[in-house]
């Protein structure tokens, strides 16, 4: 691949890999451990993610069970939790901090795709302004060591790696749309 080409999939990567964990926090009807992975506690004064200071498993398909490494962490957890968009009272029995994942309705679904589908959407306009930043560039190349038809060749490349990540967006917002939608 060609160098000039290689910094614009670069971009394009990270903007599905971005996409990727976005849609990994939206939850579905199962219980999800990325739902917490941007949420972080205040541990010893320092923003720590819950990850790190705690130890989560999924007992059960709806549940998420977060027993902190220390005992004095449960409310720091509780209060991230609680402060955080995820939609869930946490439980507390004094050691561990449980989330119960409702069934969802028919309707939050049919909300929860718009979402996904409006973060796809998203991800192809960001996809679509790195191959404009990419043509005006090599735009710019004119009268340079590079040809004519050299500069075509760049801009057709530059389509094609725009098509395949476009694809790509197109597959994951599917598969998640299809998560969501299944019961």
């Amino acid at each position: 691949m060609d160098e000039k080409l290689k910094v614009y999939d670069d971009k394009m990567t990270k903007t599905i890999n971005n996409l990727g964990s976005e849609l990994a926090a939206i939850r579905a009807g199962r219980a999800n451990p990325h739902v917490l992975d941007k949420l972080t506690v205040d541990y010893y004064g320092v923003p720590t993610p819950i990850q790190q200071a705690a130890n989560i498993s999924v007992p059960e398909a709806r549940m998420i069970q977060i027993q902190p490494w220390e005992k004095s962490m449960l409310k720091e957890i509780e209060k991230a939790i609680l402060m955080s968009d995820i939609g869930i009272n946490p439980t507390n029995d004094g050691t561990v901090v449980r989330l119960m994942f409702p069934e969802l309705t028919e309707e939050r679904r049919k909300e929860l795709v718009k979402d996904v589908k409006k973060k796809g959407e998203a991800a192809k306009v960001a996809i679509r302004n790195i191959r404009r930043d990419g043509n005006d560039a090599f735009k710019k190349l004119k009268g340079t060591e590079i040809s004519e038809d050299g500069i075509k060749d760049l801009e057709d490349s530059l389509q094609k790696l725009t098509d395949k990540y476009i694809a790509e967006v197109d597959k994951a917002v599917e598969a998640k749309s299809k998560e969501v939608l299944t019961v």
